[in-house]
């Protein structure tokens, strides 16, 4: 597998955290959350394919639908909730990001999913699965640090229309990866 071949790779697994992180951007999320969560993914990013290298088809597909689910119902849950602070105009309210610790992974998780199916995939094939997977890593935390830093710089300019395009953007990938 070529060089070219693995980046493309990369970068089509990594549209799904892009797009959902740019949602999260324009939340309000702070610079320490920017980092954080770029590097949650990567790590994700990178231990998914090498999971799915070992764990199988059977135990990956289980898997990746119950925490796909979770992480689909998170994303609805946190588009919803900045709907409603918007509606409620409460100008105390919280900036939605991740809540806690747990959510993180959850998101994480979920926007990798498809990394696991793919290691599983690569599994069969000859390739450099350490290399293959730093590269989904990395590229993977790249695109996540750029969604972020993008939400936030749109959220800035636009300020709460920002935090209603973002909630929607949030339920509408939710609601997509449900289905």
């Amino acid at each position: 597998m070529s060089l070219a071949t693995i980046l493309l790779l990369a970068v089509a697994l990594g549209t799904d955290a892009f797009s959902m992180c740019l949602g999260l951007g324009m939340t309000g999320v702070k610079r320490g959350q920017v980092l954080l969560i770029s590097i949650t993914v990567l790590f994700f990013h990178i231990m998914m394919p090498l999971a799915g290298w070992y764990a199988g088809g059977l135990a990956g597909n289980l898997a990746g639908r119950a925490a796909g689910i979770a992480g689909a119902l998170l994303l609805i849950y946190l588009g919803l909730r900045m709907l409603w602070d918007v509606y409620r105009c409460d100008p105390e309210k919280p900036r939605v990001a991740l809540v806690n610790t747990w959510g993180l992974l959850v998101m994480a998780a979920s926007v990798s999913m498809d990394a696991l199916s793919v290691g599983f995939t690569l599994g069969t094939r000859k390739v450099n699965l350490v290399l293959v997977a730093v590269t989904f890593g990395v590229v993977a935390g790249l695109m996540t640090f750029a969604g972020l830093w993008l939400g936030r710089m749109i959220g800035r300019w636009v300020g709460e229309k920002a935090q209603l395009a973002g909630g929607i953007i949030l339920v509408g990938i939710g609601v997509k990866l449900l289905f």
